[in-house]
């Protein structure tokens, strides 16, 4: 049985926990009463080389999003009139029934979709001048939520751009918009 201690990092939070490898099939985390943590993981498996595992969104009060670098909470309630908007840190969505929560998955998604069609059409708006001496036409804009890359372009000059690029701070949406102009 061999140990050794290490530390996950969880957003602002460091977590450091002892790893010991021992005659087991199964993987266990133990949380003791005085805070520390202990990982058993059977001996001879490579525990570091794990993928960490994100649980699903749940889109209930609380959760957090990113959008456009910026860090919001979540804030969900019932009401008649569906909206959704950004309010002193929290995303707030209102909707008639708070408990459907692949209803509010749909109005969030919906809502970030519109807000990065209008955000992506105004960044090329505002980026495009700087390759006049190209003379390059204005672009068909797309947006799609892809798995593998951040936005890409096709020959005909169409600019496919991540759903996802609007969590990551503005400078790095303008980066990716200007290198697919």
């Amino acid at each position: 049985m061999t140990s050794s201690i290490h530390t996950l990092h969880f957003g602002d939070t460091a977590i450091e926990y002892t790893l010991i490898y021992a005659a087991r099939k199964t993987l266990a985390i133990h949380v003791h009463p005085d805070r520390s943590v202990t990982v058993k993981a059977p001996a001879g498996s490579d525990f570091a080389a794990l993928p960490p595992r994100q649980p699903p969104r749940r889109y209930v009060s609380g959760e957090s999003f990113w959008y456009l670098g910026r860090h919001y909470r979540l804030k969900v309630s019932e009401g008649e009139r569906e909206w959704v908007k950004l309010t002193r840190g929290y995303l707030e969505v209102t909707t008639p029934n708070k408990a459907n929560t692949a209803y509010v998955q749909a109005q969030v998604e919906a809502w970030l979709r519109r807000q990065a069609q209008r955000h992506f059409h105004e960044r090329v708006a505002a980026l495009l001048p700087r390759f006049k001496p190209l003379a390059l036409p204005e672009p068909e804009l797309a947006v799609r939520a892809m798995k593998s890359r951040w936005g890409s372009c096709t020959g005909k000059g169409k600019i496919t751009l991540n759903l996802h690029l609007m969590r990551a701070p503005k400078p790095c949406v303008d980066y990716v918009v200007v290198h697919e102009l």
